[in-house]
């Protein structure tokens, strides 16, 4: 009887434990670059008296109606006008991993919500909007809305201080392209990078796809061997890059990172 009842309480534990739904994987932080176009040298400001404390004044001679771009790929969900009040006229986009970047006191805005934008496009113009007391923009990170402090290519911003930045935004990037092989079974589309995300669509085997940007995620074993990286194939659609031909042995040079 004992044993019966070991058994029957394994068998329990069993069927609970295929309940739970894996957490979905980490993903690492997208590369940030420097909010204008490739090329120019701007000056950020960080103070300890700046709400949020982390965010960025950017200045530069004459920057009234300058334009203003994506620091990196991700979906714009938020287009506002406060009007004279707080941020004034900003955009938010959305990022994977749980990022967002917010650009406020805008001058006008140069997308809509839904917008997929990458490196290097414009999505508004430097203003004096809401709560400015002069031209610039306020430029800030969050995580999980969690004020962050800045990082562009992966290195800290200054913190306190005023420091001269210059961009590689758009300088050169562009999306790649890969043939999905599976040996005939469509390709699962996830919503991220990681089989723990939910699977939103297929791929046929053979397709030719346009690789918006790349990232780490969960390790999986396909045609091309073992590899952690994924390919975004569109605005939340990602695909294990172990399935697909790049003609690379890893990330793609030129392909930007998500």
């Amino acid at each position: 009887m004992g044993k019966r009842w070991l058994g029957l309480l394994a068998a329990g534990l069993l069927a609970v434990g295929a309940l739970v739904v894996p957490a979905a994987p980490a993903m690492a932080a997208p590369t940030f670059k420097v909010p204008f176009p490739c090329g120019q040298s701007w000056s950020g400001q960080t103070r300890t008296n700046h709400s949020p404390a982390y965010s960025i004044d950017f200045n530069r001679t004459d920057d009234l109606g300058d334009p203003v771009v994506a620091s990196a790929p991700g979906t714009v969900d938020r287009v506002t006008d406060l009007g004279g009040t707080s941020y004034g006229k900003y955009v938010r986009i959305s990022h994977a991993g749980g990022y967002h970047t917010y650009y406020a006191h805008l001058n006008g805005f140069n997308v809509s919500v839904g917008q997929a934008v990458g490196y290097g496009k414009v999505i508004g113009w430097v203003g004096s909007t809401g709560g400015s007391t002069g031209p610039h923009l306020h430029y800030e990170q969050r995580l999980n809305g969690a004020d962050i402090q800045v990082r562009f290519n992966g290195a800290l911003a200054l913190y306190w201080g005023t420091k001269n930045y210059s961009s590689d935004n758009g300088c050169g990037s562009s999306s790649g392209s890969g043939t999905v092989n599976t040996a005939g079974t469509p390709l699962t589309v996830r919503s991220g990078p990681g089989t723990g995300y939910a699977a939103v669509g297929t791929v046929a085997d053979g397709t030719r796809v346009t690789i918006q940007c790349q990232t780490s995620g969960t390790s999986v074993t396909g045609t091309y061997g073992t590899s952690t990286i994924w390919d975004r194939i569109g605005a939340g659609r990602f695909i294990a890059d172990a399935y697909v031909y790049t003609g690379s042995d890893g990330y793609i040079p030129g392909v930007p990172r998500c």
